[in-house]
């Protein structure tokens, strides 16, 4: 019987060390939110009314080009221009990239902003899908519109960038909402660290439940759906926390493709964006970080908590899985493509911290989790682990993921302050403890399926629907690559 006891052991040992695991990946994310929330505290994000008027007054403000890739854009696209033209900015161009649209995207593009065929001439030579054609409005707006062969989100970004002209460039998604004054803000340090500045991200807002009118979010509300209201609550944790804290330290590993601001001629320099991986945002930030201390050159890739972007989030299971699948492989991808960074001190604290946090709990994380509920679950009722031992894996996973919840919310109330209702932050704060019973659990094994999927290469980005701020999207054609938050 004694293999049978060493079974039982080595059993109750594994167990043991996914608990420690566990616990680990919320104490380091503890401790990161708590560094966020120093960092904001101490460092004003807002720009005052003489800083905004300075800059909307400057005639050495940076031009910024707004890039937005569409693809099947007809619900939405309409109002997100507008909104794009609309932005509280001395000197911006809004650059909208049709790739390969099969619904009216073009058609509403040349109707609305009376388009016509130019004779404009790309400036860049990034590889991509061939240009059909090149559009500018006959009003006095400064809009272009791309029209090329379906190739992609980052194909597109890089038919962007070719076209672009301005030493800035915003990359956002073209059914994304910016607040006003996003540009202004995003733009500061640039302005404040011109040198050394070549990327900057803003912070993403969930816009379920919110009321939007003329291409403005007018009052901030919290979702009905539970799975939107979920998604909320993550969208928190991760932009008030982990990228703040790693923003910190300049080892910032994601810009959200959704927003954020690059130098056009560092991007133009490192080859553009990747068109063979689902996770291009995260890659190229990952790729500069590497040639940058390679290199020893100083720089600095920031997050910065003001500059707002608010987004549409699935509300449909189906869909949710879909997008954390890519967002996983995205990461296993990144990560894979950069591995000799992994532990290596010559990237510094990156190599030493950032990397491996990354590769051993956000891309090897939702497995081991997955294994502890299993393990933990089978060992229980078959008697080979104590109860106590299956209560402390449910502290350690659940009600720490709780406490990480409620901190994250508390630190939205200490800093950024955007829901107003008394109502609204009780249901964050109710959701911060529902989320935890099931929901995160749920998406720990799509996380899973997406690991197992990167590692084995799956790629394509998988269709995804678009509600049109409450309206139902049309479904995404077979074959298509389609363009996803």
């Amino acid at each position: 019987m004694d293999w049978l006891l060493l079974f039982y052991r080595s059993f109750a040992y594994l167990v043991h060390g996914i608990i420690v695991y566990v616990a680990t990946i919320n104490l380091i994310y503890f401790i990161m939110m708590a560094l966020g929330y120093l960092a904001l505290s101490r460092h004003n994000a807002r720009l005052t009314p003489e800083e905004r008027d300075a800059i909307l007054k400057s005639p050495l403000a940076p031009e910024v080009a707004v890039v937005a890739p569409a693809y099947n854009e007809a619900l939405t696209v309409r109002e997100s221009v507008r909104g794009m033209l609309k932005l509280n900015y001395p000197n911006h161009q809004v650059i909208v990239v049709n790739d390969g649209s099969k619904d009216d995207t073009l058609k509403i593009l040349v109707e609305e902003f009376r388009l016509y065929k130019s004779s404009r001439v790309l400036i860049g030579s990034l590889p991509h899908q061939p240009i059909r054609a090149i559009y500018e409005s006959r009003d006095p707006i400064r809009l272009i519109v791309v029209d090329k062969a379906n190739g992609g989100k980052a194909d597109s970004l890089n038919a962007g960038l070719n076209v672009a002209r301005a030493p800035l460039v915003a990359a956002v998604d073209s059914d994304s909402l910016l607040d006003p004054d996003s540009l202004l803000h995003v733009v500061k340090p640039f302005l404040e660290d011109p040198e050394n500045v070549i990327a900057c991200g803003g912070i993403i807002r969930v816009v379920n439940g919110c009321e939007v009118r003329h291409s403005r979010v007018r009052t901030v509300s919290t979702a009905s759906s539970v799975l939107a209201l979920f998604q909320t609550i993550e969208y928190l944790r991760a932009f008030l926390g982990g990228r703040v804290a790693l923003s910190f330290m300049n080892s910032l590993l994601i810009i959200s493709g959704a927003f954020g601001v690059f130098r056009r001629d560092v991007v133009m320099t490192a080859g553009g964006f990747a068109v063979k991986t689902v996770g291009e945002d995260m890659e190229l930030v990952v790729r500069l970080h590497e040639q940058y201390r390679t290199r020893k050159r100083p720089y600095k890739i920031l997050y910065a908590s003001e500059p707002l972007c608010w987004t549409e989030v699935p509300e449909s299971a189906k869909i949710l899985q879909r997008q954390r699948n890519r967002w996983q492989r995205g990461t296993v991808e990144s990560i894979s493509l950069h591995r000799r960074m992994l532990f290596n001190p010559k990237f510094g604290i990156l190599g030493m911290f950032a990397i491996p946090y990354f590769t051993l709990f956000e891309m090897f994380g939702p497995a081991v989790e997955c294994l502890g509920y299993a393990l933990t679950l089978t060992g229980l009722a078959v008697g080979i682990i104590a109860p106590e031992v299956a209560i402390l894996f449910f502290v350690v996973s659940v009600l720490f993921g709780i406490l990480l919840s409620m901190s994250a919310i508390v630190l939205e109330e200490f800093t950024t302050r955007r829901y107003p209702l008394v109502t609204d932050v009780l249901w964050l704060f109710t959701a911060a403890v529902a989320e935890n019973l099931g929901f995160r659990q749920l998406l720990t094994w799509w996380r899973t399926q997406g690991l197992i999927d990167g590692l084995k290469g799956k790629t394509g980005w998988g269709a995804m629907e678009r509600r049109g701020f409450q309206q139902k999207a049309a479904p995404v054609p077979p074959g298509e690559r389609v363009l996803a938050p």
